[in-house]
């Protein structure tokens, strides 16, 4: 199987709100289905190889969607059909810089999809249109970066993440696992009410699930990158009380346990688990 897989990072003032642009093309993967496992990212997706994307549901049939698709932040695992990814290019927005592309708040989409025309109009059809026309990777990414730019200038009207949530990214950054939502919101000068409220609707999750989320992430990365830590050291080591701690949140993000990613970590990214 030849995977080809590029990441772009946008030029300013893109860059503000979006963190990177992708293209894959991975037409036979030899396997029908991927588990993909929640970042708490808002990411836009468009099918270019045919008219639509497939909702795989666990346990029932796939149905047709848009092939053009906002995916909001996620708080648990997707099944997707691995014949979507023979021609995808998408865009994952930086926690709190979807909301000028949509003219919504975040947590409109979270944990759930809808049709990208629904949210941007007939532009969203006429993206999707001239990137098929175009020939590689590289002028695709180009494209998309070109009329993501001109959306951002033209419909931000000064939008920026507000300075408070800035700060509590900033801080659940450095340290997620033991600063507090309560600490937070008292260094900003806010009822823990109040930020609990704006982080989610510029962010998309609430601040106490987006530093569960990242926490299963760090845990992610540190499996499919190999390391060989016992689970109690690793548990402690990404901020869990203990090991079952550790083992009910992967569980509940993933639906399946850290031993089971491991042994089905046979793909090229993180965040996706061979399903069947």
């Amino acid at each position: 199987m030849i995977v080809i897989y590029l990441e772009h990072i946008p030029k300013p003032p893109l860059d503000r709100f979006v963190r990177v642009l992708w293209y894959a093309r991975a037409p036979e993967c030899g396997h029908r289905r991927e588990r993909v496992l929640p970042t708490g990212n808002t990411q836009v997706i468009l099918n270019l190889a045919r008219d639509f994307l497939l909702d795989c549901p666990e346990g029932e049939p796939a149905r047709q969607m848009a092939a053009s698709q906002v995916v909001g932040a996620r708080t648990v695992f997707e099944i997707v059909d691995t014949s979507d990814m023979a021609d995808l290019i998408g865009v994952v927005f930086r926690p709190g810089g979807f909301p000028v592309f949509a003219r919504d708040a975040a947590d409109v989409f979270s944990n759930r999809s809808m049709g990208l025309e629904d949210v941007w109009g007939l532009r969203a059809r006429g993206l999707r249109d001239r990137l098929r026309e175009l020939a590689t990777p590289e002028q695709r990414l180009r494209c998309l970066e070109e009329f993501l730019t001109a959306f951002c200038v033209a419909g931000s009207n000064g939008y920026a993440v507000m300075p408070a949530i800035e700060f509590a990214l900033r801080r659940f950054g450095r340290d997620a696992c033991v600063t507090s939502v309560r600490e937070v919101a008292r260094s900003v000068g806010w009822s823990e009410r109040r930020f609990s409220q704006v982080f989610r609707e510029q962010v998309g999750l609430s601040p106490k699930v987006w530093c569960r989320v990242q926490r299963f992430q760090r845990v992610v990365r540190q499996l499919h990158a190999g390391v060989d830590v016992p689970w109690p050291e690793l548990a402690l080591e990404c901020g869990y009380y203990d090991q079952s701690h550790f083992a009910n949140e992967f569980r509940a993000f993933s639906g399946i346990d850290a031993t089971t990613y491991t042994r089905l970590r046979g793909t090229p990214w993180a965040n996706h688990v061979v399903a069947d």
